[in-house]
């Protein structure tokens, strides 16, 4: 039996020849959990854990990914810290890039002023 036919271009594992195709603008959210962690990340950078306490749902890798498919970069950077048994970890801490937040200002002065998205 034959896999389906992908509809539209998702992110992948690397050499499987799907392409990854960003928007070149935030699309835009009425999520009120994806309002909340843009809000919270303009303010500063976050770990996976707060952006799961900002967002009030448990899934913050799923989260961020919906953000990225609507325009934005959002990376993720590794942080070494130790755990309590002082074990190293590599924690990663969500934050906007300048792109993002030009991006997410336009949408904003668009949405302020009413501009269908």
């Amino acid at each position: 039996m034959k896999a389906p036919t992908p509809t539209k271009a998702e992110a992948s594992a690397p050499g499987t020849g799907v392409a990854i195709v960003a928007p070149t603008r935030f699309l835009g959210t009425e999520n009120v959990r994806h309002l909340r962690v843009v809000d919270a990340l303009l303010r500063r950078a976050m770990p996976r854990k707060q952006v799961d306490q900002v967002a009030g749902c448990s899934n913050a890798p799923d989260l961020i990914a919906e953000l990225r498919r609507r325009g934005l970069e959002v990376p993720c950077t590794r942080t070494k810290k130790k755990d309590r048994d002082l074990f190293d970890t590599w924690p990663g801490v969500y934050h906007f890039t300048q792109r993002d937040r030009i991006r997410i200002a336009r949408w904003l002065a668009g949405r302020a002023r009413g501009v269908a998205q």
